[in-house]
């Protein structure tokens, strides 16, 4: 009974489904206490790398840790391999930051 239902390509597109799925991964960590000056610096500097790599990321802030998702700027745009290495990169690189986890890419929508 879990027949593919078949969508025309303007369902397709306004679903975000098939050639519209739009990817992105998950990230999380833990932050160590830190000055507020510190913290400062973490945030804006990691908000240029965000905007240097074109994407969009949503945090979801825990006191110690720092989780998030991130997509792609563009329109029916995906996060890719270079974007993870990238966000992976930056926090296995700041002090603040211990026990970084970079998932897999998935369907920003559906999860899958």
């Amino acid at each position: 009974m879990s027949e593919k239902t078949s969508r025309n390509r303007r369902i397709r597109k306004k679903l975000h489904l098939d050639e519209w799925a739009i990817f992105g991964f998950e990230f999380s960590c833990n932050l160590a206490e830190a000055s507020e000056q510190e913290y400062e610096s973490f945030f804006n500097t990691f908000a240029d790398v965000v905007i240097e790599q074109h994407l969009y990321i949503t945090l979801n802030d825990e006191s110690e840790t720092l989780e998030g998702f991130v997509t792609s700027a563009d329109r029916y745009g995906n996060a890719t391999e270079e974007d993870k290495s990238a966000i992976e990169s930056f926090l296995s690189g700041q002090s603040i930051v211990s026990d970084v986890k970079v998932g897999t890419l998935v369907d920003a929508m559906y999860g899958i």
